[in-house]
């Protein structure tokens, strides 16, 4: 018997290795050479001149500012509004459910220009949502609330999406050792179900917030430049999507590769921070200790 207890793990190594190794290799090798060779072409282009240079630039930083606080705002609106809906998604069968699910997931794959041409549609000065938006002070066409309004519905979903999976994955039995305990409700949800659930809607959020800062299409339609209006008292200025997009359009190859370098080292860093963050022990959870 000890001699299979030795064995075993010898044959499992041998197992992994050989051909089937390699395959995995070449195949998750390929991918990550694609997603490298882009990044290296905009960092090579650029030269380390130009890349700073855009990074002191007034403009650039206008617009990368504007483009955080849209995101920003954004990703408030995924906390109030997205966890619940995942909640109850997740947590609720209900009739109809599978409707639901549909919608949700719908924006992920409707094209940049269709969501702004629909917004815009929707928000034509004349109509009903058009008057009331800006009763209350909150003008769609060319302000920062344009921009959150695409930003909103096509990122949005992955929260959803992220919350759902994640709430489904919370144990049951360890919810009804709550309520044996006398939780209620909502003590249940906020000591138990969201800090095992708060991983993946972590998860969430963060590809919510990258799907808002490379949208465009939507932007483009809705809020090509955002003027000063209330929540925003900055400089006419753009998203820094449309930013590069309007230097490639001039034919500046070089500036619209510096400025996407100057944003590329910032996302870079946050999405670093994280993952620090899950080995050093600061954010609620370390790395593979919560479901998700």
């Amino acid at each position: 018997m000890s001699r299979g207890r030795v064995r075993a793990p010898f044959m499992r190594r041998r197992h992994d290795g050989g051909p089937w190794l390699v395959l995995q290799l070449v195949l998750a090798g390929s991918l990550l050479l694609l997603f490298f060779l882009p990044i290296y072409a905009l960092f090579t282009y650029a030269t380390p001149a130009e890349i700073w240079s855009a990074a002191t630039n007034a403009v650039v930083g206008q617009s990368i500012l504007l483009t955080l606080y849209a995101s920003g705002i954004t990703v408030l609106v995924a906390v109030v509004f997205a966890i619940p809906l995942g909640y109850l998604l997740g947590s609720r069968p209900f009739r109809g459910r599978s409707v639901v699910e549909s919608f949700v997931a719908l924006p992920v794959a409707v094209p940049h220009l269709l969501v702004g041409l629909g917004l815009f549609l929707l928000v034509i000065p004349g109509t009903p949502l058009y008057r009331f938006t800006t009763e209350i002070g909150f003008p769609i066409y060319y302000t920062i609330w344009g921009v959150v309004l695409v930003m909103v519905f096509v990122s949005a979903p992955y929260t959803v999406l992220a919350a759902d999976l994640a709430f489904r994955a919370v144990d049951p039995r360890v919810l009804e050792a709550a309520r044996s305990l006398g939780a209620g409700p909502a003590t249940a949800f906020l000591t138990v179900t969201l800090p095992l659930a708060m991983r993946g809607i972590v998860a969430g959020l963060l590809l919510t917030w990258a799907r808002a800062v490379s949208e465009i299409g939507g932007i483009l339609i809705l809020a090509y430049y955002v003027l000063p209006s209330s929540g925003y008292n900055g400089p006419v200025s753009s998203t820094i999507s449309v930013l590069v997009y309007n230097l490639f359009q001039a034919g500046d190859l070089q500036g619209a590769a510096a400025v996407s370098a100057v944003f590329l080292l910032i996302a870079f860093a946050l999405f670093l921070a994280v993952r620090v963050g899950e080995r050093s022990g600061w954010v609620p959870w370390r790395r593979g200790e919560l479901l998700p």
